[in-house]
């Protein structure tokens, strides 16, 4: 029996405006295993959060999955109806949004939203569903969790609202779930509050996450996996560990290049990758990475790189890193 619990294959999600067709997502690809972490990483706008989107389809009016296959568990998430679809969200997966403070409707109280929410996915009465309320409450350290239920979400702090979102997502014990970037509008101590509030419950629960993060260092801390995402394409896709170890695609070195090191003895600048990522209305045509791309050559302007399984289980999306080619990180570009 496979392990697998979400596979995704060619996923495209475009944006049809006035203006053109926006490609958010762009033929991605990707499967997560029962009980695993999974991490999608990339700068704002390269499409993490419409492919976690395109998961549940809670998409806007404008959004639409024009290819692919999201397959959970066996079915097919596109074939749903509206009421399976219903079903299958806070019950199968449950969310976790960036902000915590607008996830929760702040004229009804933590307690009304939570036993609604349970209500709606479980056979239980009012009184049932308070009590598993608050037990997820006190689950996830909230303090007199009885009395936070008759608080409204503007009498609690952004942690503690935070905290309330997690416990709505694991009162029915879905699956899985997906952390778009839950850490977000969080102060430092709080956040490592929830990333280790999430690994107790998942260790918990057995739950599968896939988590939206601009921070390699959550990362590397709570993934077992990892996609790199660039302008609505994956470009690398590894476990954490060997991407760690041994990045391979231009876009993921400039990405850990950017992070701010404890061991630095030296203060300076912080690196940046230079550019801008393109419009996603005129891609599709080379690799988009090909404007910034201190390594880049002819075919670069020319052609889209294929993501190729370069060594087991790690794939690249680059026409230099390939089977009979590896590019070397910090060489000079003959090309310059």
């Amino acid at each position: 029996m496979s392990d697998n619990l979400l596979t995704v294959k060619n996923l495209k999600t475009y944006f049809f405006t006035a203006s053109g067709v926006s490609k958010a997502v762009d033929g991605v690809s990707f499967a997560l295993n029962k009980g695993e972490t999974m991490g999608i990483v990339g700068e704002s706008g390269s499409g993490k959060s419409v492919t976690a989107s395109s998961i549940i389809r809670l998409l806007p009016k404008i959004g639409k999955i024009v290819e692919g296959e999201i397959n959970f568990e066996g079915r097919q998430i596109l074939d749903l109806n509206k009421k399976e679809l219903l079903n299958f969200r806070g019950k199968d997966i449950a969310v976790i949004f960036q902000d915590p403070m607008t996830s929760l409707d702040p004229v009804f109280k933590i307690g009304s939203q939570m036993v609604e929410m349970i209500c709606a996915h479980q056979d239980v009465s009012k009184e049932e569903a308070r009590k598993m309320a608050v037990e997820a409450l006190k689950k996830v350290g909230i303090p007199q969790p009885e009395k936070r239920m008759d608080s409204y979400p503007y009498e609690l702090s952004g942690g503690m609202c935070q905290r309330v979102i997690i416990a709505m997502a694991v009162c029915c014990k879905p699956k899985m779930i997906i952390a778009d970037e839950p850490t977000t509008a969080l102060d430092v101590t709080v956040q490592a509050q929830v990333l280790e509030l999430l690994q107790e419950l998942q260790d918990e629960m057995d739950t599968s996450i896939l988590l939206i993060t601009h921070n390699l260092g959550v990362v590397w801390k709570m993934c077992d996996t990892v996609m790199v995402m660039y302008a609505g394409k994956t470009v690398e896709y590894a476990r954490s560990e060997r991407l760690y170890e041994k990045p391979l695609h231009p876009y993921t070195w400039g990405l850990l290049d950017s992070m701010p090191k404890l061991s630095d003895t030296v203060k300076g600048e912080l690196k940046a990758i230079p550019g801008v990522p393109p419009d996603l209305r005129l891609t599709g045509q080379c690799c988009n990475f090909y404007n910034r791309c201190p390594y880049a050559t002819e075919i670069c302007s020319k052609e889209v790189p294929p993501l190729l399984e370069v060594e087991e289980g790690h794939f690249v999306a680059c026409h230099r890193q390939n089977q009979q080619e590896k590019l070397v990180r910090g060489e000079v570009n003959a090309n310059e």
